[in-house]
Parts: C-alpha cells; structure tokens; sequence
C-alpha cells in the first residue's frame, strides 16, 4: 500500500491539497478521477510500515477527542492545537503519530487527509466525521461529537469486560477441577480393585479417560489447538460468517440482547454522522458496518436501495426484521416531525442505557452453565468412585 500526496483542482475550479491511499499509481489516478479531481503533481510514500502501527483505543481516541474540541472551541487555530495534543500523548508511539498529522495540516494538507494516512489506526468513522466537519466549518463541534461518541463506546467496552471477568474466572476455576479431578483424585482409586476386569463400565470409561488425560495430555492440546483452528478458518467462509452472525441476533434467549447492543451502537453512530450532514445513504452503510455483523450488512444493502428509490426509513428497517419495532417507530415519528438527528440522539442515549442491562443479562446466561458443567464433572467422578468404595467397605467388614 502507497500513499499518494496531491495538489488538484477540483470541479468547483479550487485548488485542493490531500491524500490517497492507493495500491499503485494506476489505482491512485483511478481514485482520484472518482472523486473528480485534475491532479496538478503529486507525491508517493511508502506506507507499509504504518499498517504496523497499534491502532487508538475507544479511550484513546476520547481523550484526543475532547482535547481538540476543548482547543478549537476556546479560540486555537487547527495547527496549534495539534502541535499541542501531539506534546501531550503518554507514549512516544502515539506522539509520532499526532506529531506527523500536525505537520501535514501545517504544510496545508487537510486534516482528514492527513489521518487518512494513518488507515487502520484511526478509524474510518472518524475519518469521515473530520471530512464532514471541514466542509462544514464545524470541527469543534464535530470533535465534540466524537468525544462523546467514543466515551460512549469506552464505557460500553468496559462493561463487558467488566461483566465477563466474573464468568472467565469461574470458566477458568471450572476446567482446572476438572483436570485436578481426572488427574490426581481418579488415578488414586484404581488401586482399589485387584483386578481391573471388576470394574464396572462406567468406572472403566472415566479412568481411561483419567488415563489419557494423565499420559496423553499433549494429544488433547493437539486436539484443541485444531479445533480453534478449523473454527477460525470456517467462520473466514462468507456463507458460514452470514449463518453465524444471522444466528447471533435470532438467537432465542440471547439473540434479543445482542440486538439491544446492536441498536445502541447503531442509533449512536448514525444520529453522529447524519447531524453531521452526511447523506443518508452514507449514514446507513458506514452504521451498519461498524457493529461488524454480515447479515446486518447484507440486509442494509436493500435499505440503502430502497432509501435511494425514496423510501422512508423507517419502513425500510422495518422490513429488516432485525430492530425492534419500537425502535422503527422512534425513527417514524423523527423523520415525519422533521427532526431524525434529535431523536436518534434521544433514542441512543436510551439504548446505551439498555445494552447496559443487556451485557448483564446475557452474562448471567454463562454462570449456570458453568456450575452446570462443573456439577456433571463431579457427578461423573463419584458415580466411577462410589463403587469402589462400597467393595472396599464391603471387604472391610467380611475381614
């Protein structure tokens, strides 16, 4: 991957500076033919080793954020307070990336263009809400949206996390007594008969499995590994990605709680960028890539069509079948009052609240099946153990 930077003459007859990210030349004049641009001269750079770079967290980018709409809106120009945020970063990674964007903004490069540089490590929602800030002269406010939207998007993060420590520690205690069990408890019992024929079947099946887990551990590492290879592999096909993720949100007990999450990211996402003046269409395929579902994706293709054709939104989400009805009708009452950017804003906020409440519902799904799983375990050690015991009270008590 090359980055071509340019000066061109745009349709309107301006003169605008930028930059492309283009496989080759070919691909770059192609780029910029699209966006009806007469490139005057330009230049490449290889950006191979940028790819390389760790990309901002959500917490990250909130504090970037805040800080560049903080700067803007107390009076700084774009350059200085660059110059400044690019000072402030906690690590000399992140510095030298703010610091390469104040420099090109201060050679005249536009700023989206200049994070546009850096694909992958700044997102793509926020390289298009910068592009829509510019044109329209309102990047504090833009930058203040993105704070928000971001701090939104950190607390979100932490909240699963936080809710999924529980379930992993227990996850984790569960597999290690398993193990502890078939490795050390089981073996001791075996010498309680003296001839193995006498044990009854199930007994037998548990100590062989507490044999091969002893002498032939490597094998079930083996095994393991394999399978989380073939799972990683599968879920790369496109048709098996679409019935997974199609699985995901039509789920019966969990499926509506991951459309909750979904809803909340989407609402938020798309009252930023359409009170950003983006067009709609836009709006909805940049909202409905970002929550990383594919069929969500392949449904929106058809609202992103209809819309073009002139229908409402709402109905066409509607007909999605994927949000709840509730949800399609906030958007109804916004777009026929006018005011769909207020609204979503209202309504994402609300959602926010009820993904919250969803994580914890969805997580407490896991906890049974934990202790489910750990309490069959046991089971299964003393329906092989009890057996033994009893022959060997029963030859204790004929002595």
């Amino acid at each position: 991957m090359k980055s071509f930077s340019y000066v061109a003459k745009s349709q309107a007859g301006k003169q605008v500076k930028g930059v492309i990210n283009a496989e080759d030349e070919r691909d770059f004049k192609a780029q910029a033919t699209a966006k009806g641009l007469e490139i005057l001269k330009y230049e490449e750079k290889d950006i191979s080793e940028k790819k390389t770079l760790k990309k901002f967290s959500t917490k990250d980018l909130a504090f970037n954020c805040r800080q560049l709409a903080a700067m803007l809106t107390s009076g700084l120009t774009l350059v200085k307070a660059l110059d400044i945020l690019s000072k402030e970063q906690p690590n000399e990674q992140a510095r030298e990336i703010w610091q390469s964007v104040y420099e090109n903004v201060q050679k005249g490069e536009s700023f989206s263009s200049s994070l546009e540089q850096y694909r992958g490590v700044f997102p793509e929602f926020l390289i298009s809400m910068v592009s829509a800030g510019e044109s329209s002269g309102s990047l504090d406010v833009i930058m203040q949206r993105m704070s928000d939207h971001y701090a939104k998007e950190n607390k979100m993060n932490n909240t699963i996390k936080g809710a999924m420590t529980y379930p992993i520690i227990l996850g984790v205690l569960c597999i290690a007594v398993i193990i502890g069990m078939f490795t050390f408890i089981m073996p001791t019992f075996a010498n309680l008969y003296e001839d193995p024929d006498d044990m009854p079947a199930f007994t037998k099946v548990m100590m062989a499995f507490s044999n091969s887990l002893v002498h032939y551990w490597y094998v079930y590492i083996v095994v393991i590994g394999a399978i989380i290879f073939a799972i990683i592999y599968v879920m790369k096909i496109p048709s098996t990605r679409l019935k997974w993720d199609r699985f995901i949100i039509k789920g019966p007990v969990f499926g509506p709680l991951v459309v909750k999450i979904y809803t909340a990211r989407f609402a938020r996402t798309l009252s930023s960028l359409y009170s950003s003046g983006i067009p709609m269409v836009e709006c909805l395929q940049r909202s409905s890539a970002i929550l990383g579902n594919r069929y969500i994706d392949e449904k929106f293709r058809d609202v992103v069509d209809e819309v073009k054709q002139g229908e409402t939104l709402s109905a066409s989400i509607q007909r999605t079948e994927i949000f709840d009805s509730m949800f399609c009708s906030i958007i109804f009452v916004g777009e026929e009052a006018g005011a769909l950017d207020t609204i979503l804003s209202k309504t994402s906020d609300y959602y926010d609240e009820e993904a919250d409440s969803a994580v914890g519902r969805l997580v407490s799904l896991l906890e049974p099946v934990m202790i489910i799983a750990m309490g069959i375990a046991v089971c299964c050690l003393l329906l092989a153990v009890f057996p033994a015991l009893y022959g060997s009270f029963d030859t204790i008590a004929n002595a």
